[in-house]
C-alpha cells in the first residue's frame, strides 16, 4: 500500500443533517466517500454496510440505514472507482482485485475508529465481507451476507440454468448479441432486463435508489466490466474462478445469510456460506430475488436487526479516537 492503513486521514467534508455525517477516508492517495446515519456513541456496534457489483454504488442498499432507526449507527461507503469515490476509469483491469477492496475496507474501519463493528454485505460485498471474516478480525463481532454466492462457478452454473428459462426469443438474442460483440446493442440491454427484472428485482417500477445504481454503473462502468463482465450472466472478468469454499470454516463470527426465492444467487450457490460457517443461519424471502432489502424491505430490516439485537449488544465505555469521533469500546 501507498500509505499505512493508521495513517489514513479523515477529510473533514463532513454535515449534520438528520443525524447523517459525511466525509472521505484518504486510501492509497484516493478519497472513499462515506456516510455515517445515526450516532457511533450509540449503545450499540455500528454496523458498516458493503454494496456489491463490483461497481455499484451505496444507493441501492440505502435501505438499511433503517436499522439507524434504534440507536444503531449505519456506515455506507462507495468502493474505490463508484460512486462518489475516487473514479479511475484508465486503470489497467489488473489494478482492481480482491485485496485492494479488502485493504479499503480495513482502511474505513480504522479510520472511523471502529474497534468492535458489524458487517453486512450484499452480493459482491457479502463475498467481501466474507474475505474479511476469514481473516478473523478482533473487532468483528457479527456477520450478514446477503444474495452472495460462495464461488463464482457455482453463480455460473446458476446464471446459465436460470438463463435458460427465460423466453426462447429472449435467449436468442443474448446468444446473438454475446457471439458478436455487440453487447451494448439496445435489442441486447433489452434481453439482460428480462433476466433482471426476474432474478435481481421484481419490483415494478424499480426502487428510484436501485435505478440510480443501475444508471451509475452505466456511466462508469470500469470496475463491474474488469472484475465481473458486461452483464451478471456472462461473467468473464477477474472473479470468474473465485470461491471462498474451503476457507468459510475459518469464520468465527456469528453470521446470518440471506437470499431470495428468485434469486440469482440460487441456493446451490449460498448454501456453503450456511453449512460451513459454524455459527450461521440462513433465511430465505419468498417473495423476493436478488434484493430482498427493497423487495420485502420492512421483513428484512426486522430481521436483521433481531440478529444484530441478539448478537452485538454494547457492553459500555466510551472512547475518543484521534480522528476525532467518538465511539463506545470494551
Amino acid at each position: 500500500m501507498d500509505c499505512p492503513l493508521g495513517s489514513a486521514l479523515i477529510i473533514a467534508e463532513q454535515a449534520q443533517v438528520m443525524q447523517s455525517t459525511e466525509g472521505y477516508v484518504q486510501f492509497r492517495g484516493y478519497r472513499t466517500w462515506y456516510r455515517i446515519s445515526g450516532d457511533l456513541r450509540s449503545d450499540a456496534y455500528p454496523l458498516v454496510v458493503v454494496h456489491g457489483g463490483p461497481g455499484c454504488t451505496h444507493d441501492y442498499v440505502d435501505s438499511f440505514k433503517d436499522l439507524a432507526g434504534n440507536g444503531r449507527a449505519v456506515i455506507h461507503y462507495d468502493q474505490l472507482g463508484n460512486g462518489r469515490s475516487t473514479h479511475l476509469p484508465n486503470a489497467d483491469p489488473a489494478f482492481w482485485t480482491v485485496g485492494l477492496f479488502l485493504d479499503e475496507l480495513q482502511t474505513l474501519i480504522e479510520s472511523l475508529g471502529l474497534s468492535q463493528y458489524a458487517l453486512l454485505g450484499q452480493s459482491w460485498g457479502g463475498m467481501l465481507a466474507a474475505e474479511h471474516a476469514v481473516r478473523r478480525p478482533s473487532g468483528l463481532r457479527a456477520l450478514v451476507i446477503a444474495n452472495s454466492p460462495a464461488s463464482m462457478g457455482l453463480w455460473r452454473a446458476a446464471a446459465l440454468r436460470l438463463r435458460a428459462g427465460l423466453p426462447e426469443q429472449v435467449q436468442a438474442a443474448l446468444d446473438e448479441h454475446e457471439a458478436a460483440g455487440t453487447l451494448d446493442h439496445p435489442d441486447y440491454r433489452a434481453a439482460s432486463q428480462a433476466f433482471y427484472a426476474q432474478h435481481v428485482c421484481r419490483l415494478v417500477p424499480w426502487p428510484e435508489e436501485v435505478a440510480r445504481t443501475f444508471v451509475a454503473i452505466d456511466a462508469d462502468p470500469t470496475v463491474y466490466h474488469a472484475m465481473n463482465g458486461p452483464t451478471e450472466f456472462h461473467v468473464v472478468g477477474s472473479l470468474r474462478n473465485w470461491s471462498i469454499i474451503e476457507r468459510l470454516h475459518r469464520i468465527m463470527a456469528p453470521t446470518l445469510v440471506l437470499s431470495g426465492k428468485y434469486d440469482e444467487a440460487t441456493p446451490e450457490t449460498v448454501e456453503p456460506y450456511a453449512r460451513l460457517i459454524p455459527d450461521a443461519h440462513w433465511h430465505v424471502f419468498a417473495n423476493s430475488s436478488h434484493m430482498p432489502h427493497v423487495e420485502e424491505r420492512a421483513a428484512c430490516m426486522r430481521l436483521v436487526g433481531d440478529f444484530l439485537e441478539d448478537h452485538t449488544p454494547w457492553p459500555g465505555g466510551e472512547l475518543t479516537h484521534a480522528s476525532g469521533l467518538v465511539n463506545r469500546a470494551v
